[in-house]
């Protein structure tokens, strides 16, 4: 399950389930499609606390949008991942280029 919502310049998505092989080109493409529609978009924010597996399909797919968001001058910011997901996240280093934050509301104060 995948869905978006924008607030001021921040796309935030919800996430359920996996992001892997199978559900990375839609989340991809949603993500995408919103970007394209509104250039004011600057801040990505994925709520990941309905994630509990990622592999590297959904970790090629979040770098791949974060560089967009960086063209953007905006950030990417990862809300209430689970342990498990946040390990994972940690491990492949994207605390060296996102911000991690409790709630949405925190997310979209940074």
């Amino acid at each position: 399950m995948l869905s978006a919502e924008t607030v001021n310049q921040a796309l935030i998505v919800t996430l359920e389930g996996e992001l892997d092989l199978h559900t990375a080109p839609p989340f991809k493409q949603c993500i995408d499609s919103h970007l394209a529609k509104n250039l004011a978009l600057k801040d990505l924010v994925l709520k990941m606390d309905k994630i509990n597996f990622i592999d590297s399909s959904g970790l090629g797919v979040i770098l791949g949008r974060y560089k967009l968001i960086q063209k953007r001058g905006g950030k990417l910011i990862f809300v209430a991942c689970n342990p498990q997901v946040h390990r994972i996240l940690k491990l492949s280093g994207m605390q060296k280029i996102a911000y991690f934050a409790d709630s949405v509301k925190e997310a979209l104060s940074l």
